[in-house]
């Protein structure tokens, strides 16, 4: 069995869907309707607008803590820091994590999303 799809529930499907129309194609996603996207091989992410007066996300809060997307190269991470940043979202300094290069982003929720580099002999999760 293999993960089909993750649902995000967002505040403002106004607000954080131009965020996710930026990153998604940066990440080898494309648009198969309003609200879900897919990689074309299986996987989907849909977003929905949550229920008012629910709780928001928190990073440490039970429950998912980030998303994490394995980038082909370092200046392929490079490069979505820098088209984030042209499209006007916040796209912090990339880090070295012991010779992963990582940038963490986060949606106008708060959620959060790594796209890293792992160099060949690097675990992907530690």
């Amino acid at each position: 069995m293999k993960l089909d799809h993750v649902t995000i529930l967002v505040t403002s499907l106004e607000r954080s869907m131009p965020y996710y129309e930026q990153l998604l194609p940066l990440v080898g996603f494309t648009k198969q309707r309003d609200h879900v996207w897919t990689d074309g091989d299986g996987f989907f992410f849909q977003f929905l607008q949550a229920k008012p007066d629910t709780s928001e996300y928190e990073r440490y809060g039970a429950g998912m803590n980030h998303l994490g997307f394995s980038a082909p190269t370092k200046e392929h991470v490079e490069s979505i820091q820098i088209s984030m940043r042209k499209a006007g979202f916040e796209a912090p300094e990339i880090q070295n994590l012991g010779g992963v290069t990582a940038l963490f982003m986060k949606d106008p929720d708060g959620i959060r999303f790594e796209v890293s580099y792992y160099p060949p002999g690097t675990n992907v999760v530690d």
